[in-house]
């Protein structure tokens, strides 16, 4: 991640607007505005202040970093992470985030969406709508070896649900559980953050509409070999 991305998601994070920001640092809008943008970047009196405002040190504040994911497999075995990674992306790009068709509910009123290829098996179930909470999970050989929970609401009238499937969509391997840590589409942004990799991890996702946050998404999990 980036310093600009990092910048937009801190100050999102913190309920700050581009205007309340720069008037916490005394400076006009249209320079944070160039920050977030990548046309300009502060220079260290102005990192100084942005770093005491979200409480970050100045190395995290402007190190780009990349966000990594593992799951362990045995020594040697490093194939078999690209191919779990590889199918677990391709399941996910198939289900929810393209509109999938469902399954055969297996719960009362669930919402069941399935991928399998070969021996590798993935499972979407989720109950709700505006508020809902679901399961995926991944089965080796009928073995389930990963599982991630999740819980999530729309706020605002504003929430686009073809937004969020684009954000779903745009996956990484580097970050495979919801979205990519940004991703913008005229006026939503979207922010995905995480704490931890694939064997262990806690997350929360957040859909923006200009300043106004219209949905949120907490998500868990990992390894469960």
């Amino acid at each position: 991640m980036n310093f600009q991305e990092k910048l937009m998601l801190l100050r999102n994070q913190y309920r700050l607007s581009q205007e309340e920001l720069a008037g916490r640092i005394g400076i006009s809008r249209q320079a944070v505005a160039k920050w977030e943008s990548g046309k300009a970047v502060p220079d260290i009196n102005n990192l100084i202040q942005l770093s005491n405002i979200f409480k970050i040190s100045l190395d995290r504040l402007v190190k780009e970093e990349e966000s990594g994911c593992s799951l362990e497999f045995p020594t040697g075995e490093k194939k078999k992470k690209e191919d779990f990674l590889d199918f677990l992306l391709t399941a996910k790009k198939s289900g929810y985030a393209s509109h999938g068709a469902e399954i055969a509910s297996g719960r009362p009123d669930s919402h069941d969406l399935s991928f399998a290829d070969g021996k590798y098996l993935y499972l979407d179930t989720y109950l709700g709508g505006e508020k809902f909470a679901g399961e995926e999970g991944v089965w080796i050989e009928d073995k389930p070896v990963w599982a991630m929970n999740y819980a999530g609401r729309t706020l605002h009238e504003n929430f686009s649900g073809d937004f969020l499937c684009n954000c779903l969509y745009h996956t990484t391997k580097e970050l495979p559980f919801r979205g990519p840590s940004l991703y913008k589409e005229g006026d939503y942004t979207y922010h995905c953050t995480v704490q931890g990799d694939m064997d262990w991890f806690q997350g929360k996702e957040e859909i923006f509409y200009l300043e106004v946050k219209v949905y949120e998404c907490f998500f868990h999990g990992g390894s469960i070999t």
